[in-house]
C-alpha cells in the first residue's frame, strides 16, 4: 500500500489560499432596498454615464458583478446574458453587468464580447462594488453575484454562486416569477 505525504509547508500553503479566495456570498437579500448608484459604462464601445434609478423606470433590472473582462469564465456569463437578452426585454427588463476594470477594457469587451447587446459599467473604485458586498475580500475584483431588482427598487432575488453558468437562467425564472406574481396582483 502506497502513502501520500505532502509536506507540511505544501498543506499550509493550500489552506491560506483557500481561505483568502471565499466563495461568493451577498449581504443584500430579497426584498431589501437596491442602493442607487451611478457609473461610466459602455455599450458596444459608446461611453455613457449609468444611474440605476433612471434604468429602473423601465422596468426591471439585473445588476450582475463580474471578476474581470476577458477571463474564461466572465466571457461565458457576458455571451449568456448577451444571448438571453430577447428573453429579458421580453420581461421588460435590462441587464448591466459591473467590473472593477477601467473603461477602456470595458468598451472593447462591450464591443468584442457582448456585441453591444447591454451596458457594462467601469466601478474602479469599488465603490459599488462594496456597496452591493460584492468586492472580493483582499482583491480588487468584483465577486460573482447577480441581483434581480424590481422597479420600485426592492431585490427581488440575489443569486451568489461561484459558476457563471447559472445566473442567466436564474436571473430569468426570478423575472417569470415576478411578472407572474404582478399579474396575479393586478387581478385581485
Amino acid at each position: 500500500m502506497k502513502r501520500c505525504f505532502i509536506p507540511v509547508s505544501a498543506a499550509l500553503l493550500s489552506l491560506s489560499i483557500a481561505a483568502a479566495v471565499p466563495s461568493a456570498h451577498a449581504a443584500l437579500k430579497q426584498g431589501g432596498e437596491a442602493p442607487d448608484f451611478t457609473l461610466p459604462a459602455t455599450q458596444n464601445g459608446q461611453e455613457t454615464s449609468y444611474t440605476l434609478h433612471d434604468a429602473l423606470k423601465n422596468g426591471p433590472v439585473v445588476l450582475y458583478f463580474y471578476p474581470a473582462a476577458f477571463t474564461k469564465g466572465c466571457t461565458a456569463e457576458a455571451h449568456g446574458f448577451a444571448d438571453a437578452m430577447p428573453q429579458f426585454k421580453a420581461l421588460g427588463a435590462s441587464v448591466i453587468g459591473v467590473s472593477m476594470d477601467n473603461i477602456h477594457k470595458l468598451d472593447d469587451f462591450s464591443v468584442s464580447q457582448i456585441k453591444g447587446q447591454f451596458p457594462v459599467a467601469s466601478d474602479t473604485d469599488g465603490k459599488v462594488t462594496r456597496l452591493y458586498d460584492a468586492k472580493m475580500p483582499m482583491l480588487d475584483i468584483a465577486q460573482r453575484i447577480t441581483y434581480v431588482i424590481a422597479p420600485e427598487g426592492q431585490i427581488i432575488d440575489t443569486i451568489s454562486t461561484d459558476s457563471p453558468g447559472n445566473h442567466v437562467s436564474k436571473a430569468l425564472a426570478a423575472l417569470k416569477s415576478f411578472k407572474a406574481d404582478t399579474m396575479k396582483n393586478r387581478r385581485k
